[in-house]
């Protein structure tokens, strides 16, 4: 058996390769890696969580400094040039140690990298472009299976006059040494939520473009309202909502976005710069998914990342279009592993299963968003009358303490106690997740919970809202 590996720095692709390599010699025969990555890394290490969690947290200390009604003087300017430096330093290290691992695992027997774009003929052939996307195929590789571990990228939304503007997407942002004195955004989900306060923290004076009354589409309507509020209020952004772009077209300063709201009001924003900030969509552009007959598109992957039209295929990672998140990439990586051995042996294959757990460094970081397992909606749809608490973080002492008394919080619990979901916005509300995480995936009962969270300590937050859940299932 051979196996190939497109996209093998990725969280996704090195996952598949560690359940594959010890196998090799065994089921497998040989196990080819490819990656054309410069310097290579994945989207998450170069591009992604990793650069972004980096730049907010300058955007937190200044933030923080500046709001904190207990210190004295000007709020220090950010130095972007010191941001990125930093930024880069980390992140090539990073990166270097995903490479490495890569090589380790090619010095083993049957077991190759190799540097190069791939391109499928077929669904068992892979064409390897050594000098780059439109020389000729140096190698061509026959394989019993492939994973296509390539990522995303940008979602460019298809608006009259995009194609005529320049715009920054989130990878400009994190490499900019240098940013406008103002801008419009367009994309206000995982990261533009991120994003924005960057940027406005920077001194870009932000206008913002939401689609519905509130960001934060899954999540109950109190914690985007709060988000709009701290937004506007904390960061100085405007957000126009229940807005829709119809338009946009270059001037001599900039761009000019013209709006319509949901009254059909027109509204034209003006301003040095567009940020993209759309989404992604599944990075397959010159793979020739179409020479294996993948048809890309929703419910293109099965939940056992096998492709539906080609069952050799595996799609783990952000490329499936399911959950673009680094640790899902990795679960994901690690049962398309697993699917291709039992699909060898002719085994059935399992489904990817996972609790919902989503954390967004909203706020620059001090306010993240969090959620693990159901929310209220959820949870009514599928249990008998749940009971669901909620605290505003104002209401907790500690938070006062550290002066992060925005957000709240919201525990979802089962009338036989069992704790099934939890969202957070607020301080350290991203520290939580993993605690809550073990909690809702061992089916605990909100009675068995210690009731201590040793003062002063912010989940504190979380001891409140299982004591009131306790209170109402006795």
């Amino acid at each position: 058996m051979h196996v190939v590996i497109i996209g093998a720095y990725g969280s996704a692709g090195v996952a598949v390769a560690d359940g594959l390599v010890d196998h090799v010699g065994g089921e497998i025969d040989r196990l080819t890696l490819v990656d054309d990555g410069e310097p290579g890394g994945g989207l998450c290490i170069l591009r992604g969580c990793m650069p972004s969690k980096e730049v907010l947290s300058a955007a937190a200390h200044r933030y923080q400094a500046r709001a904190d009604h207990r210190l004295d003087g000007g709020a220090h300017e950010m130095d972007l040039e010191s941001i990125v430096d930093t930024k880069d330093d980390h992140v090539l290290g990073f990166a270097e140690h995903r490479r490495g691992h890569v090589h380790d695992l090619a010095e083993r027997e049957g077991v190759e990298f190799v540097h190069a774009t791939a391109r499928l003929d077929g669904a068992d052939r892979v064409e390897l472009y050594e000098d780059g996307p439109g020389s000729d195929p140096t190698r061509t590789l026959d394989a019993d299976y492939v994973a296509v571990s390539t990522g995303s990228t940008l979602n460019v939304p298809d608006l009259p006059g995009i194609e005529d503007v320049e715009y920054m997407d989130s990878a400009d942002v994190l490499d900019a040494t240098e940013l406008p004195d103002s801008g419009v955004v367009m994309g206000f989900g995982y990261v533009g939520l991120e994003m924005v306060p960057y940027l406005a923290e920077a001194g870009v004076d932000l206008t913002v473009i939401e689609h519905d009354e509130r960001p934060l589409d899954d999540a109950p309507p109190a914690f985007g309202d709060e988000l709009l509020e701290m937004y506007r209020e904390e960061f100085g952004v405007e957000i126009l909502t229940t807005t829709d772009e119809k338009a946009l077209e270059p001037t001599d300063d900039g761009v000019r976005l013209t709006c319509e709201t949901d009254s059909g009001a027109e509204r034209v924003i003006d301003a040095e710069e567009l940020f993209l900030f759309t989404g992604r969509r599944p990075n397959v552009d010159g793979l020739g998914l179409e020479t294996a007959g993948v048809d890309v598109g929703p419910g293109f992957v099965e939940d056992t990342m096998q492709a539906a039209d080609a069952e050799t295929l595996f799609f783990p990672g952000d490329v499936n279009d399911k959950e673009p998140l680094l640790h899902i990439a990795k679960e994901q990586g690690q049962l398309a592993a697993e699917n291709i051995l039992a699909h060898g042996r002719d085994e059935e294959l399992e489904a990817f299963e996972f609790t919902p757990h989503h954390v967004m460094f909203t706020g620059a970081g001090v306010y993240p968003y969090t959620r693990v397992g159901h929310t209220a909606e959820t949870a009514r749809e599928e249990l008998d009358d749940p009971i669901v608490t909620r605290r505003q973080a104002s209401d907790d002492g500690v938070f006062k303490t550290k002066d992060a008394s925005r957000g709240l919080a919201e525990l979802v619990v089962a009338r036989d106690g069992t704790v099934v979901g939890y969202q957070g916005l607020h301080y350290h509300a991203d520290a939580m997740a993993k605690t809550m995480q073990v909690i809702v995936e061992m089916g605990l009962d909100a009675r068995e919970i210690p009731d201590r969270a040793f003062h002063p300590t912010t989940p504190e937050i979380i001891d409140g809202l299982l004591r009131d859940a306790v209170d109402r299932l006795d």
